[in-house]
């Protein structure tokens, strides 16, 4: 334990500390501050253009594609502006606010931050001075550290990012439920495409159709429909319960077989949705709530994503469960097409309110170096010092964390490797 204005000095100035460093802050630590580190000038220019005529091409290439990565750029600019107003709002020292990662494209400074655009578009960062005890810096800014603050300024502003996450979610479910209305999903699975001479379109299943049930088995949506069907063998006859045009009709199904043995319906099927107008008010108080059962189940989706078991199963073909599997943004964007041509406007910004939510849950997770373990940390100080009084401040051994923090990174390359692997080989 250290008194307030003197954390532990860390002197170690090899490159491997300032990875050590880099690792808990979850950045950058250090920068140049030279004026001939800013990018400006017909270089800048030159790499500004190239990134417009890079949006451009995609925006002619793929419309409803370039909706999204226009909406995915916004968000992560917002998050981090999250982080950087309230650093600022809170008396922190904020040196540097970069959109994407890599080397410098173009940049200023104004004050004492710079700003600008990197090179690799793979997210966006704000430098804050003195994340950890770890992070060195100058004297006369230690009291504008991040570490120096109250326990309720460090975090405010480690989750700024997602709480921002979840605004943009509700300011983007309100725009939906307000103009085009609330989508309930219903029981059932509605089939959108049936395999060529399928056993389902042998047997007179049409697209439109409904399956509410198979062989009495009540059908809550696509999954279960996919669930119940693997469940009996290749040749087995099963009975669908389908819902056309308002009337309930049994239709007898001869199962095929999959590649790997498994049996074959031959159906694509998707959810059942009932749309509710609602007021100004009432898809206010919506957009607000849903936000509950919307993070609770990205929760759910985390830890199972997560989860190495599931992601080498996929890998290995041993499961086809979609709720595990791990995907990444260029999946989530080939979905993007097929969401903006079947829903339109609607659908796209409802698959955006949707990541953000996902988003914003995932980097409060209690690990490092996301933001949600840069919280528990504070928390973890917090208690110290309860336990001690609350007189002195307390700072925490993050480096003794390091192995920890290299293990969660290991996971998420794996989880990003394994998910580009399925989105290319098997899109969903």
């Amino acid at each position: 334990m250290t008194d307030q204005l003197t954390p532990p000095k860390h002197d170690d100035k090899s490159g491997h500390s300032k990875f050590k460093s880099e690792m808990m802050a979850g950045g950058a630590v250090t920068e140049n501050l030279n004026d001939d580190e800013l990018v400006g000038g017909w270089k800048g220019a030159l790499s500004m253009l190239a990134i417009v005529a890079l949006f451009a091409w995609l925006g002619f290439a793929n419309f409803w594609i370039f909706v999204f990565v226009v909406g995915v750029v916004f968000s992560v600019f917002l998050h981090e502006l999250g982080h950087y107003l309230t650093a600022k709002w809170t008396g922190m020292k904020v040196t540097q606010f970069f959109l994407f990662f890599g080397p410098r494209l173009w940049s200023f400074r104004r004050g004492e931050t710079e700003y600008g655009i990197r090179a690799l578009p793979l997210g966006a960062f704000v430098r804050i001075i003195g994340m950890n005890r770890m992070d060195d810096v100058e004297p006369g800014d230690e009291g504008r550290t991040y570490r120096q603050k109250s326990f309720p300024r460090r975090l405010l502003v480690i989750s700024a990012g997602s709480l921002m996450h979840m605004i943009i979610a509700i300011v983007l479910l309100f725009g939906v439920y307000s103009i085009a209305g609330e989508d309930e999903v219903l029981d059932g699975a509605r089939v959108s495409e049936l395999s060529l001479n399928g056993p389902a379109s042998e047997a007179g299943v049409l697209p439109g159709d409904v399956v509410v049930a198979v062989d009495g088995v009540l059908i809550a949506g696509p999954a279960e429909l996919g669930e119940q069907i693997r469940t009996n063998e290749p040749q087995d006859r099963v009975i669908l319960g389908i819902l056309r045009d308002d009337v309930l009709i049994d239709v007898p199904l001869g199962l095929g077989a999959n590649p790997d043995g498994g049996a074959l319906a031959g159906i694509s099927s998707g959810s059942v949705f009932n749309t509710i107008d609602h007021s100004v008010p009432a898809a206010a108080g919506n957009a607000v709530t849903d936000i509950f059962p919307f993070a609770w189940e990205s929760t759910k989706g985390v830890v199972k994503v997560l989860n190495p078991v599931n992601i080498f199963n996929h890998v290995t073909g041993s499961t086809d469960d979609l709720t595990s599997r791990p995907t990444t943004l260029y999946g989530v964007a080939q979905i993007s097409d097929d969401v903006g041509e079947s829903s339109g406007w609607a659908g796209m910004i409802l698959l955006l309110a949707v990541l953000n939510v996902f988003v914003g849950v995932f980097n409060m997770f209690p690990l490092l170096p996301l933001d949600g373990g840069h919280a528990a940390i504070a928390a973890y100080e917090r208690v110290r010092e309860a336990l001690r009084g609350g007189k002195q401040r307390y700072f925490a051994d993050v480096e003794r964390l390091m192995p920890f923090a290299l293990g969660v990174v290991t996971v998420l390359a794996m989880l990003m490797f394994a998910g580009l692997y399925l989105d290319i080989t098997k899109p969903i």
